[in-house]
């Protein structure tokens, strides 16, 4: 196929890139940018030509020709989300669907579009929760997910099949690495501190998945019969990698030679949700999630000692969405709607 994948130089479209390249996909890529300081290594996987646009941008001509669509590119997180939360509105809401129009006009078949299990919000108790649960996002970031997918599938037809993937919280490590995801950042803090120190009790829920198996699920979608996941909501994980946010940090540790844990309070972050996801494997069945939380725990502990990974590394900002973010509205790189500035107004 040929196909378009925005946020190409993400944490996610870094690690989905080579998988689709090696099964012989032509991929063009779309990126706004604002990441591409953020090296931690280098894969040595091909790079494809990336157009350098926001998503509220692009128009009908950058996507014709393309057989199916992967849209990864929006403000990622809730701390970034919450930054502002009116332009987050703007791209991650009005910009996804305003894609999903064009791609439908454009005679794009196949849409895959990335969610969040985050849309599930604050789950009391340990009951469980699965596609059928009303959302109940507490965040601006999970408010647009919400939306996406309310208007996003309603424009389902005969020829435009999308799809919604909810993810479950990603981890692992990736070339263009995030550390302001949990299991990542308790595997920064334990490799340059030796001590996790938490905000909370630990005692939220946090369903699990490695950024690989998010992206050998979209590889499954798009190989797909389009009956199967036609105008369909899917969450995209595990049911055995729902955690606890302190057995996560007691697994880091366990690994993490002589690393201790020291709790806090129970947080006024309400966010915990224990997520179902049978429906994965009716819609498709060839997708098994490789990675376990054992496995990407260790994946990093080796890593990090091949990096030798220092903390000045870790707390780059460039890792850390929220700060980059930060970075370029100070430094005047971006605007107050988040569009770069020319090099000579910066």
């Amino acid at each position: 196929m040929k196909i378009l994948v925005t946020g190409t130089d993400g944490y996610l479209g870094s690690l989905l890139v080579p998988m689709l390249l090696e099964q012989g996909h032509e991929v063009t890529g779309v990126d706004v940018g604002f990441y591409r300081s953020g090296w931690l290594y280098e894969s040595g996987a091909d790079h494809v030509r990336t157009i350098t646009r926001d998503i509220r941008t692009l128009e009908a001509r950058d996507l014709a020709g393309h057989d199916a669509v992967v849209h990864m590119a929006e403000l990622s997180n809730d701390p970034a989300g919450d930054l502002a939360p009116g332009i987050t509105r703007e791209i991650n809401h009005l910009g996804s669907v305003r894609l999903a129009e064009l791609a439908k006009r454009a005679g794009i078949r196949r849409f895959i579009y990335m969610s969040s299990c985050s849309v599930y919000g604050a789950v009391d108790g340990d009951r469980e929760v699965d596609e059928t649960t009303p959302p109940n996002p507490q965040t601006a970031y999970a408010q647009c997910k919400t939306l996406c997918e309310r208007d996003i599938i309603a424009l389902a037809g005969p020829k435009f099949s999308p799809v919604c993937f909810r993810n479950a919280t990603a981890f692992g490590a990736s070339p263009r690495q995030r550390f302001d995801l949990v299991v990542n950042n308790l595997c920064g803090l334990a490799w340059t501190s030796g001590c996790i120190r938490m905000s909370s009790d630990g005692s939220p829920w946090r369903p699990l998945v490695h950024g690989s198996d998010i992206g050998r699920a979209i590889m499954c979608a798009l190989d797909a019969p389009i009956d199967a996941i036609h105008g369909e909501i899917i969450n995209i994980g595990s049911n055995n990698l729902n955690h606890r946010v302190g057995e996560i940090a007691d697994a880091v540790a366990r690994r993490f030679d002589e690393c201790g844990v020291e709790y806090g309070e129970a947080s006024d972050d309400n966010r915990s949700y224990r997520v179902i996801f049978d429906k994965l494997a009716k819609h498709l069945p060839s997708f098994r999630c490789e990675w376990s939380l054992g496995e990407g725990i260790r994946q990093f502990h080796k890593l990090f000692s091949k990096l030798d990974l220092k903390r000045e590394d870790f707390e780059n900002r460039a890792f850390t969405r929220l700060r980059q973010l930060k970075f370029l509205i100070k430094t005047g790189q971006i605007d107050g709607s988040f569009y770069w500035r020319a090099a000579g107004e910066a």
